[in-house]
């Protein structure tokens, strides 16, 4: 292993809260990148040297070194950072299906996210960015707001409020210049879930992919009935598991964001990176709210 960072749903797993949990004794981590020591004589889709990120999760990445079967493992090319491709796998993997799967997105139409300041979500704005989707983002307030807004700001967001702003009036202003969104994607759960709910298009799309705020997502009936809007979740796990005997558009969705990341349109979250005997400070930063860094356990 090069690289693994240290995701939510990594603490989740070692918590016992998540919806996949390992058979124990087990290793932790779901992400991060290795590359090829040595291969098996059958073993035809990587060779040593290679650089290889896994499908599924749970295969266990925070070690040094590990023995797996080539079906669990897919190559990336090794001309991108290592912390982006240790990146790679989990986040950037779900804001592109997030974009793809659920609605017909063309260029000028928008998309409203909370969690803004997420691995997912940084991810989604730039994507979007590339795609020339314009992206309304809400975040918590916080002590530092104007040095976040700037940073995504930076990565291509367009507007990024605060959750007590999307809660007024106001916001009708801002769709005078930005057409209601047909896709919102839901991160939290709670009160912010059905404010959001309330600026989505006729017949548009609320996909949730988690649950920060441990809150059930309330949906007015008045959404369903008179705007039409759909509700689905998504689980980036779940959507390889589906895919796992036909691979090929896992390594399209691979192959088109290290494409990106190579172009510079894709850039791993800001990251504080740890030697792995320093663990212990690495997960004790990785649940430090409003922290707004990945973790990352170099090996």
């Amino acid at each position: 292993m090069l690289a693994a960072p240290i995701n939510p749903s990594d603490l989740n797993m070692v918590q016992g809260t998540y919806a996949l949990l390992p058979h124990l004794p087990s290793v932790g981590g779901n992400e991060g990148v290795g590359v090829v020591a040595e291969v098996g004589h059958h073993v035809s889709s990587v060779r040593p040297g290679d650089w290889v990120i896994p499908v599924d999760a749970a295969l266990g990445t925070w070690r040094t070194e590990g023995v797996f079967s080539e079906e669990a493992l897919v190559r990336v090319p090794s001309d991108i950072s290592i912390v982006g491709a240790a990146t790679l796998s989990v986040n950037p993997c779900t804001a592109y299906r997030l974009l793809s799967d659920y609605e017909t997105l063309r260029p000028g139409d928008s998309v409203i996210q909370n969690a803004s300041n997420s691995s997912v979500g940084q991810a989604v704005i730039q994507l979007a960015a590339s795609l020339g989707i314009t992206t309304i983002n809400v975040v918590r307030d916080r002590p530092n707001l104007q040095s976040l807004v700037e940073r995504l700001q930076d990565l291509g967001a367009d507007h990024v409020i605060t959750e007590e702003q999307l809660r007024k009036p106001e916001m009708k202003d801002l769709f005078k210049n930005c057409p209601r969104p047909r896709l919102a994607l839901n991160c939290v759960g709670g009160k912010s879930t059905t404010e959001m709910l309330r600026h989505l298009d006729y017949g548009g799309t609320m996909v949730t992919y988690g649950g920060m705020a441990k809150q059930p997502v309330t949906i007015p009936v008045s959404a369903l009935i008179f705007k039409n809007v759909k509700l689905c979740g998504f689980w980036v796990t779940q959507w390889k598991k589906d895919r796992y005997q036909n691979r090929e558009e896992i390594t399209k969705m691979i192959r088109d964001l290290c494409d990106l990341i190579r172009r510079g349109k894709l850039l791993p979250p800001p990251c504080t990176e740890w030697p792995l005997e320093d663990f212990s400070q690495a997960l004790r930063d990785a649940q430090t709210p409003f922290l707004s860094r990945k973790q990352i356990l170099i090996m």
